[in-house]
């Protein structure tokens, strides 16, 4: 039986809570970066995080302590520490509902992050239609100001910090980040070509560390119950709790915090209620649109970076979307591929040409004039997007749509003409 773990959601749980500043530190908010100002030096904090195993819970589950500990130490040029809180991944809203409901959470972990990396300047980069998102955050970093959190003199050490929160231009290809890291340079947002990696050269050309609102929002935990203490959570090489967004057919969708290495069927049926309707269990997208379909009876896997990986798929963004018996997988493929084609930036001619030609061969099939060759000609088409373009949206592409194809091949010959 799967139970919900609340140590991110904690505060947001509580009916009461308000989410203020002033609630947050009746809630022991803070007391993390009190340590940190006071008693550690910035190694010391990276140590730390390394010693937790904290991976990276944006997507590419990268070890967070090693991201940082890239980064060149007396270059002559600022650090930046940018926050990723575009969240564009169809089926995700965990980043958005910590900003919303608990917003000095990240807060504090963003603070202790740039500390770590010693970084004056933060970006928090938010999509341009969250606004209530963007309304929250600006109004919490105005408490922190008003309170020595941010400025001058953090809590009357001699370190200093200003961050600011940039809206994005509504494109899913800047969840990317170079392409995040060029927009904020007020250009147009596409991958850049690696190497140099961020870490080396990013934001204007200097030292800097993309990192995800839900992996900063850990870090106050880390700092206050040490490192032990969130590897004693989850599984090796999978350390600490998980933000899951389920939604789909399923009884109860929402946001669940889960401890890594949980069955990813079992969080379907005791977290989320299973299947609506009493319907059966067909297939389920375990990381978002760009992450790979698993069969009903493939679900039964660790919900974890490398369980998932050796199942052939990936964590992703955490976006959990659930399919019934009833679901047809051309419709699934249809709307996915026009997400992709709709999103792509168009500077890699494998995306650009293959999601359009995607988009037109499946909609073949809904207008039922498929046959044997069109099907092959899409998974011919799938897997030449995979590993020929300059960031991962080609294998986020083509992987999903081969195994569309791959994996319900019925589904798609219900539609031959």
């Amino acid at each position: 039986m799967v139970e919900e773990k609340q140590i991110l959601t904690k505060n947001m749980r509580d009916s009461k809570y308000s989410g203020d500043l002033k609630a947050y530190k009746n809630a022991g908010g803070f007391n993390a970066l009190d340590t940190v100002i006071r008693k550690m030096k910035p190694e010391q904090v990276l140590e730390l995080v390394k010693a937790s195993d904290l991976r990276g819970r944006g997507g590419a589950g990268f070890p967070t302590g090693v991201k940082w500990s890239f980064m060149p130490k007396d270059t002559g040029k600022p650090s930046y520490l940018i926050c990723n809180a575009d969240e564009s991944e169809p089926g995700t809203f965990k980043d958005h509902l910590i900003m919303m409901r608990d917003p000095h959470l990240f807060l504090e972990g963003m603070i202790i992050g740039c500390y770590t990396i010693d970084c004056n300047t933060g970006y928090i980069y938010i999509r341009g239609e969250s606004q209530t998102a963007i309304a929250i955050m600006e109004k919490a970093i105005g408490e922190l100001y008003k309170d020595k959190l941010l400025g001058q003199n953090v809590m009357g050490s001699k370190y200093s910090l200003d961050l600011y929160v940039h809206p994005g231009a509504g494109a899913y290809i800047c969840g990317e980040e170079t392409a995040l890291l060029d927009s904020l340079e007020g250009k147009r947002g596409q991958p850049r070509i690696k190497p140099p990696f961020p870490a080396v050269s990013g934001y204007n050309s200097c030292p800097t560390s993309v990192n995800n609102v839900e992996t900063l929002a850990c870090l106050p935990y880390i700092i206050n119950e040490g490192p032990e203490a969130w590897k004693a959570m989850g599984t090796p090489n999978n350390s600490g709790t998980h933000m899951v967004c389920i939604s789909g057919h399923v009884e109860k969708p929402g946001v669940y915090e889960v401890e890594m290495g949980v069955s990813l069927l079992e969080m379907i049926n005791d977290l989320a209620g299973g299947v609506r309707n009493g319907k059966k269990l067909k297939a389920v997208i375990p990381g978002g649109a760009s992450a790979n379909i698993l069969k009903a009876d493939e679900a039964d896997v660790p919900y974890e970076f490398d369980a998932l990986m050796k199942a052939g798929t990936m964590m992703g963004s955490a976006a959990v979307i659930v399919f019934d018996e009833d679901t047809d997988m051309v419709e699934v493929a249809s709307r996915t591929i026009r997400f992709f084609n709709h999103e792509s930036c168009g500077q890699c001619t494998p995306c650009r040409e293959g999601t359009f030609w995607l988009k037109n061969m499946i909609r073949d099939f809904l207008d039922n004039a498929g046959d044997e060759a069109k099907m092959q000609r899409v998974e011919r088409v799938s897997a030449n997007l995979i590993g020929t373009t300059i960031c991962p949206f080609g294998d986020a592409t083509g992987g999903p749509m081969g195994t569309f194809i791959g994996k319900f091949p019925e589904d798609f010959r219900k539609h031959f003409a």
